[in-house]
C-alpha cells in the first residue's frame, strides 16, 4: 500500500470499489447499531472497524492508498452514527400516532436532516478542525490506524506502531470477551445512604474509555469528573432526603431521581454550555465562511488548482444552494404530517415558523455538536441532550402559537410533530458530530476535503435507506415499552421515552422547569468559571465537558477521567525519553488500540446477538461473586501490563516488547 501523501496530490481517493465497500459496511454497521441500541442500550464506533476492515480488503487490489481507506470508513461511519436517529423516532410508536415506521416518509427524515448536518459541517471544518486545538480523539485514532496501516512513519516506528495497536485490540477485546462470557464484570454499581439522603457509584469496565481519557486530556477529564461530583455528591443526595426506601429498593429509587430529575439539571447545564460555546465559535466560524467565498472566487477565476489541499472544500455557493434547497423537502414533509390534524387551523404560521426554527437551530446544534465531538468524542457525546434542547425549542414554539388549554387529542398530535422535526434536527446533530471527527482524520492523512464531504452525503444516502427497515423489523418482533402492540420483550429505547416526556411535558404544562433552571444557573457558574481561568493562564474549565458529567450516567464517563489521569502520567514519562515525540505516539497507538478492539469486538457481538435473538448470546455461565473482584483484578493488570510494555518499547530502540 502506497504511504500517505500529505499534498494529497494524484492519490487514488473517491474510488467506486471504496464507495461499494463503504455501502457493504453500511449496511452491516447501521442495522447492527439500530439493533443493539434498541434492545441492548448500546452503539458502538464505526470509524475505527471500518477502516481497519478496509485495509484488510482494500490491500489485496492494486494502488490501494491511505485516502482511498479513509473514504471508506468515513462512508461507514457517516452512516453508523445516523443510526443514532432510533433517540427519536421510537417515540412516535410510543405515543400511539404511528403503529410502524413508514419507509419512505423515514427515509426521508433521515435523510434531509443528514444532509443538512454535511452541508452545516463544511464551513465548521474550518472553524473547528483546521482552526482549532480541539482533542478529536476518535479522529486522530483513525488516523493513526490508518497511518500504521499505510507504513507511515518508517519501517521500524511503523512496526512499533502496529505492535502497539494490535497490542491494545487484544487486551480490549480480551477483557471484553471473558466480559460478555460471565468470567469477569462487566459494569459495576453501589447505592449508599450518603447524609439525609443516599447517592452511588457505578462504572463499566470498558478499556476503551480508558483510551478516549487518554486522547482527550486531563482538562476536559477533570470538568467531566466535577460535573460527576456535583451529580452524585451534591444533586442526588440532595433530591433524595428524607426519602430513602429500604436498602433492596434504593438502587431504583436512586436511579429514577438521577433521570427525573438530575440529568434534566444537566439538560440546562449543557444548555447553557452549548450557547456559550456557540458564542465563541462565531468568529471562526465567520472566519471559515469567508474563506470558502475566496476560495469560490479562485475558482471563478481560473486559480482553484493553485489552491491548498485544506481549502478545497465543497463550493460554499454549492453548499447554501443545497441548504436553501432542503427547506423545500422538509417544508413538504411537515406538511404532510400536519394534514388533517389541529396544527391545520394554524398551518401557515406554523409551516413557516418551524422551516425557519429547523434551518436556524441546525445551525446551532450542528455547531455545538461539532465542538463536543472535538472534545470527548463523537461516541461519547450526549447526542440526546441535543435532542431535548430542539425538543424543547420546538414544543415552546408550538406552546406559543396554539396557547394554554389544548384539548388532549390536539396535545397528542402537537406532541408527534415535535418529535417529527426533532427527528429532522437530530439528523444534523448525529452527523455533524460525526463529520468533523472524519475531516480531522481527513486532515491528518492529507485527504482532499471536497472528496470526503461527498463521502459523507453518500454514507448519509446508505444509512437513510437501511435503517427503517431494522425499526421496522425490531418493532414488529418486540414492539416498545409504553406502546400498544409491546410484549414482554418489548426494547426500552429510553432516550426516546425521554425526549417524548419532554415534548409532552411543555405541551401538557407539567414539564419542571426549575430543574432546567438550576442547570442553567450551574452553566453559567461553569462559563464564568472557565473564562476566568482562561484568562489568567491557569487552564480551563469547559463547560460543556462538566454538563456531559452531569447528564451522563457514571456508568458512561467514570472511567474518561481515569483515562485521562493515565495519559498524563504516560506523557509526563514520554517527555523525559530520549525520543519524546516517538514515545508520545505510541501512548497513542495503545490507547487507539482500546478503542478499536473494542469497536471492533462490539461489531462482532453484534451479529451474534442478532443471530441468536438474545442479549447475551456469549454467556457460559452467570456472573457470580467472583466475578467483580475478578474483574478489578484483570482489568487493572491488563492496563498495567499495556502501558508497561509500551514504555519498554519506547524506551527501546529496536525491539518490541521488550523482554523484561
Amino acid at each position: 500500500m502506497n504511504q500517505a501523501n500529505p499534498d494529497g496530490a494524484n492519490a487514488r481517493e473517491l474510488t467506486i470499489r471504496g464507495v461499494v465497500l463503504g455501502a457493504l459496511l453500511t449496511i452491516v454497521f447501521t442495522a447492527a447499531n439500530v439493533y443493539l441500541g434498541l434492545k441492548i442500550g448500546l452503539t458502538f464506533a464505526t470509524s475505527i472497524p471500518a477502516a481497519v476492515i478496509s485495509m484488510a480488503v482494500l490491500r489485496h487490489f492494486s494502488g490501494a492508498t491511505i485516502q482511498e481507506n479513509n473514504i471508506v470508513q468515513t462512508i461507514a461511519s457517516a452512516a453508523g452514527t445516523l443510526s443514532a436517529i432510533i433517540f427519536v423516532l421510537p417515540g412516535l410508536i410510543m405515543i400511539g400516532w404511528w403503529v410502524d415506521f413508514p419507509y419512505w416518509q423515514s427515509v426521508a427524515v433521515i435523510g434531509v436532516g443528514g444532509i443538512l448536518g454535511v452541508m452545516y459541517s463544511v464551513p465548521l471544518r474550518r472553524a473547528l478542525v483546521t482552526g482549532s486545538d480541539l482533542p478529536y480523539p476518535e479522529g486522530v485514532a483513525a488516523a493513526e490506524v490508518l497511518k500504521v496501516g499505510a507504513g507511515v512513519g518508517g519501517e521500524e516506528e511503523n512496526r512499533k506502531g502496529l505492535a502497539a495497536i494490535v497490542l491494545g485490540s487484544g487486551v480490549s477485546v480480551g477483557y471484553t470477551l471473558l466480559a460478555k462470557m460471565g468470567v469477569v464484570a462487566e459494569e459495576a454499581s453501589r447505592v449508599f445512604r450518603f447524609g439525609a439522603g443516599a447517592s452511588g457509584v457505578s462504572t463499566s469496565f470498558s478499556l476503551a474509555l480508558i483510551g478516549v481519557g487518554h486522547l482527550v486530556g486531563l482538562t476536559v477529564g477533570i470538568a467531566m469528573l466535577i460535573g460527576m461530583l456535583i451529580s452524585w455528591v451534591i444533586l442526588v443526595p440532595h433530591y433524595t432526603a428524607g426519602g430513602v426506601p429500604a436498602v433492596h429498593e434504593m438502587a431504583g429509587f436512586v436511579s429514577g431521581v438521577f433521570k427525573s430529575k438530575v440529568r434534566f439539571i444537566g439538560a440546562g447545564t449543557i444548555g447553557v454550555a452549548a450557547v456559550w460555546t456557540l458564542l465563541r465559535v462565531i468568529g471562526p466560524i465567520v472566519k471559515g465562511i469567508t474563506g470558502a467565498l475566496a476560495a469560490q472566487r479562485a475558482r471563478k477565476s481560473g486559480q482553484g488548482g493553485a489552491l491548498a489541499l485544506s481549502e478545497q472544500d465543497l463550493p460554499i455557493g454549492l453548499v447554501g444552494a443545497v441548504i436553501a434547497a432542503s427547506m423545500v423537502p422538509i417544508g413538504l414533509l411537515l406538511a404532510g404530517f400536519a394534514a388533517g390534524g389541529p396544527i391545520e387551523a394554524h398551518f401557515v404560521p406554523v409551516l413557516v415558523l418551524t422551516v425557519l426554527y429547523v434551518l436556524l437551530i441546525g445551525i446551532v446544534i450542528a455547531s455545538v455538536c461539532g465542538y463536543m465531538a472535538g472534545l470527548i468524542g463523537a461516541s461519547n457525546s450526549p447526542i440526546s441532550g441535543t435532542g431535548i434542547i430542539s425538543a424543547l425549542g420546538i414544543a415552546l414554539l408550538l406552546a406559543a402559537i396554539f396557547g394554554r388549554g389544548i384539548a388532549p387529542d390536539a396535545t397528542r398530535a402537537l406532541v408527534a410533530f415535535a418529535l417529527f422535526v426533532t427527528a429532522i434536527v437530530f439528523g444534523v446533530a448525529t452527523i455533524s458530530n460525526d463529520n468533523l471527527q472524519d475531516l480531522k482524520t481527513g486532515e491528518l492523512i492529507g485527504a482532499t476535503p471536497w472528496r470526503q464531504q461527498i463521502a459523507l452525503a453518500l454514507g448519509v444516502v446508505f444509512g437513510a435507506l437501511v435503517i427503517p427497515p431494522v425499526l421496522s423489523l425490531l418493532n414488529t418482533t418486540f414492539g416498545f415499552q409504553g406502546a400498544a402492540n409491546a410484549g414482554p420483550e418489548a426494547l426500552a429505547a429510553p432516550q426516546a421515552a425521554l425526549i417524548s416526556a419532554i415534548a409532552q411535558g411543555v405541551l401538557g404544562g407539567s414539564l419542571d422547569w426549575g430543574l432546567i433552571g438550576i442547570g442553567a444557573g450551574i452553566g453559567v457558574v461553569a462559563v464564568i468559571i472557565d473564562e476566568v481561568l482562561r484568562a489568567m493562564k491557569k487552564g480551563a474549565l469547559p463547560p460543556l465537558a462538566l454538563g456531559m458529567g452531569i447528564y451522563l450516567p457514571m456508568g458512561l464517563t467514570l472511567l474518561i477521567p481515569v483515562g485521562a489521569i493515565i495519559g498524563r502520567l504516560y506523557d509526563n514519562w514520554a517527555r523525559k525519553n530520549h525520543d519524546p515525540e516517538l514515545a508520545e505516539r505510541l501512548g497513542v497507538l495503545a490507547a487507539t488500540g482500546l478503542i478499536a478492539g473494542e469497536s471492533l469486538f462490539g461489531v462482532v457481538f453484534a451479529g451474534i446477538a442478532a443471530a441468536r435473538n438474545s442479549p447475551t448470546p456469549l454467556e457460559i455461565i452467570e456472573p457470580g461473586d467472583l466475578a467483580l473482584p475478578l474483574g478489578i483484578t484483570i482489568f487493572t493488570a491488563a492496563l498495567i501490563w499495556l502501558y508497561t510494555s509500551t514504555k519498554r518499547a519506547a524506551a527501546h530502540r529496536t525491539t518490541w516488547p521488550v523482554e523484561g
